[in-house]
């Protein structure tokens, strides 16, 4: 049977390269937006082009009351969710002294309580079928930790903590809850990083290059369709950190 999975921040970034590649699998995609309503439409024109079908559907969703109507209107077109994968999220390079309250909650709003919204909201669905699979996006720096983006590693980490308690919670619902930490990807989270900068890092991964938004989607996939894995906080680097 043909899979419902919710995307988050899913119109740019690895967000979209996992919409996009899911949907051509033939997996039912809903693919959240919020401020990039310009570039969501393109991702469906693009896969229209296709004959693939792909969902749009904007909500802010470190907002409870949005990431609600997000899961109202999944359930309620589609009649279940199987997968909610929880990446949306913004970083920031500041000091931590320069850190501001506002900047502070921005991080924690949009990176933790977003994921802490959404699968609150889609585990009652889940619980009630008892079945489900969250996919947290999480990064390096919620592992290691980053300087100058002590908020950014905050959120990170937090939502690996997340991970951890919720499948032990969830297991028994046969939901299973795990985390993917990216090393450094091509996106455009990545794009103030100069040339030189982009070759330091490399010096420092074992496989001396790179990672592609591919390689985060072709772990979900595995995770998608597993059975027997959860709480894990699985990292996808090339060797960084190790």
């Amino acid at each position: 049977m043909n899979k419902i999975i919710i995307v988050t921040g899913a119109s740019r970034g690895i967000g979209k390269e996992i919409a996009k590649d899911l949907a051509k699998k033939e997996y039912t995609v809903i693919a959240n937006y919020n401020k990039s309503g310009k570039q969501a439409q393109e991702l469906k024109e693009e896969l229209e082009k296709e004959n693939i079908k792909i969902d749009i559907f904007k909500a802010d969703v470190s907002k409870r009351n949005e990431a609600q109507e997000l899961v109202e209107y999944t359930i309620k077109k589609y009649g279940k969710i199987d997968v909610l994968i929880n990446n949306a999220g913004i970083s920031q390079i500041k000091e931590f002294t320069q850190i501001t309250d506002e900047d502070w909650n921005n991080m924690i709003n949009t990176n933790l309580n977003s994921v802490f919204y959404m699968t609150q909201e889609t585990c009652k669905n889940m619980i009630h079928n008892k079945k489900g699979c969250i996919i947290n996006i999480s990064s390096i720096w919620g592992v290691v930790g980053a300087s100058c983006e002590v908020h950014y590693s905050v959120s990170k980490a937090g939502i690996d903590a997340m991970t951890k308690s919720l499948a032990k919670e969830m297991g028994p619902s046969n939901i299973r809850v795990n985390s993917i930490a990216p090393g450094i990807i091509n996106t455009e989270m990545n794009k103030n990083l100069s040339e030189k900068e982009i070759n330091n890092i490399k010096e420092e991964i074992p496989l001396e290059k790179i990672g592609k938004a591919q390689d985060i989607e072709k772990c979900i996939e595995w995770l998608i369709e597993d059975e027997y894995t959860t709480g894990q906080v699985i990292s996808i680097n090339g060797g960084w950190g190790i």
